[in-house]
């Protein structure tokens, strides 16, 4: 007698958990019961009973008020637990202050999950006009600098496998033609780092470079972002500072360029 997970538990799970990375994806940090079944395709009924079983647990909370929903404690544990679980994070939290102290501007970290990558860290500046960045939120590696630095050196078969893939338009200047963004790979390559003005999020700049570890292999990405109309001066005096804190952190994790 098989003494397997039966095929509808299974299939609960996987719902509960589309449930949850929807909360990932969403523009605001809270949705509805409608908007959750609308982008998942399932029933209200079936949403409402995910929620409920969710935040009977904690990794949902609900606004009695609004009637909507967003990530309870549990879903921040989870999260701040994997966060922990990445060394290259701990490894960078010193750079990435004192790179933000040299550049008074934003500077990020960066990891890849396969075709996408995520920002896990951020250290912002003391000024009062500032860029930040959400933290875990899944983004293409074609739209802006971070995500350009990882397809950059990925390799050749994998960039051609992703360049003949829809190439989404985040922003109004996201390069979309195969052919400009391989050109734009090759430049990143020789000089180091990616450029971003408005790529990704409107109003947003950024250059980005990766770091290597002991393989030689490209783990993580470093940025420092800003508001355009500021951050084009400054790109200039800022690269050479961000490509001595990759390197800094590139040598902590072994590597020997």
């Amino acid at each position: 007698m098989s003494t397997g997970p039966k095929p509808q538990t299974i299939g609960a799970v996987e719902r509960a958990a589309d449930v949850l990375n929807a909360f990932t994806e969403l523009d605001g940090a809270t949705a509805g019961v409608t908007e959750l079944s609308d982008r998942l395709g399932l029933s209200k009924a079936v949403v409402h009973r995910i929620l409920a079983s969710l935040r009977a647990r904690g990794f949902i909370d609900l606004d009695e008020q609004t009637r909507r929903y967003s990530l309870g404690p549990a879903s921040l544990a989870l999260g701040l637990t994997y966060l922990q679980q990445i060394d290259v994070r701990d490894a960078a939290r010193s750079v990435l202050r004192d790179l933000s102290e040299q550049t008074n501007e934003t500077a990020t970290l960066s990891i890849r999950r396969g075709d996408v990558r995520m920002y896990v860290d951020q250290v912002t500046p003391a000024r009062e006009v500032k860029m930040t960045v959400q933290l875990g939120h899944p983004y293409p590696l074609h739209a802006g600098a971070s995500s350009k630095a990882f397809l950059a050196h990925l390799s050749a078969a994998h960039v051609d496998e992703y360049l003949a893939g829809p190439l989404e338009a985040l922003g109004e200047n996201t390069i979309t033609d195969p052919v400009l963004l391989r050109l734009d790979l090759g430049e990143i390559r020789k000089r180091g780092y990616a450029a971003s003005f408005g790529e990704r999020q409107e109003g947003a700049a950024s250059i980005a470079a990766p770091v290597s570890d002991h393989e030689n292999d490209t783990v993580a990405v470093i940025s420092v972002c800003g508001p355009v109309e500021r951050f084009r001066d400054e790109v200039g005096a800022i690269a050479p500072v961000l490509l001595e804190a990759t390197r800094e952190l590139s040598r902590k994790l072994g590597w020997e360029g």
